[in-house]
């Protein structure tokens, strides 16, 4: 199965507005932006229902994308940028989201999994009919348990997390350019370890 045919669409999970930036349910926004941020480029371009970016990585011409439907209808417009870009999900379909089941300060790269209670996650499955597409799952869970995770998840981060939130992003950042460059076996073996303790 090669990496290396068409164009990569990698799409941040999110929800627009300016009051839902800086909540974990937006890390996939977030990294996205810091991707386009590091290329000089911002998403900005409206089109499948989404803001996006094109830039290149190695040789990979890539469209960067952060859907405009709100979250829990991600999958209209992840359906309509695949069928625009004749995009395999399979092998060309990195989409950057939030995990309520990891704790926060952790990162795994997963694929052909199910959405684990992900609306935006569940909204992609169903609207492309496969599990089978690469997921970077950012962990986002507080240190002590919340009773009410999605109002977690729509609440601006915490002060105290930023510092951790700011490397994750980092880490995904560094994650997607491995994929791009080195296929998707080789970013699980090195971001998919154990954390230290």
């Amino acid at each position: 199965m090669a990496w290396d045919d068409g164009v990569k669409l990698i799409v941040g999970l999110g929800n627009p507005g300016i009051e839902y930036q800086f909540t974990p349910h937006n890390l996939g926004f977030l990294v996205v932006d810091r991707i386009a941020g590091e290329r000089g480029v911002e998403i900005r371009n409206r089109q499948c229902r989404a803001l996006t970016a094109r830039i290149q990585v190695g040789d990979e011409p890539v469209l960067l994308a952060k859907p405009e439907t709100y979250m829990n209808l991600s999958g209209l417009s992840v359906r309509e940028l695949v069928a625009e870009y004749e995009v395999k999900p399979e092998t060309d379909l990195i989409v950057i989201q939030d995990e309520l089941d990891f704790p926060l300060g952790t990162l795994r790269i997963h694929t052909r999994r199910s959405s684990a209670g992900h609306n935006g996650i569940e909204s992609i499955i169903g609207a492309l009919g496969t599990q089978d597409f690469l997921r970077i799952r950012i962990g986002v869970a507080p240190e002590r348990k919340v009773e009410d995770g999605e109002r977690y998840l729509l609440a601006p981060l915490r002060k105290t997390d930023l510092a951790v939130v700011d490397g994750m992003i980092d880490t995904a950042v560094e994650a997607v350019k491995v994929i791009l460059t080195e296929g998707p076996a080789a970013a699980m073996n090195r971001f998919n370890r154990k954390e230290p303790e």
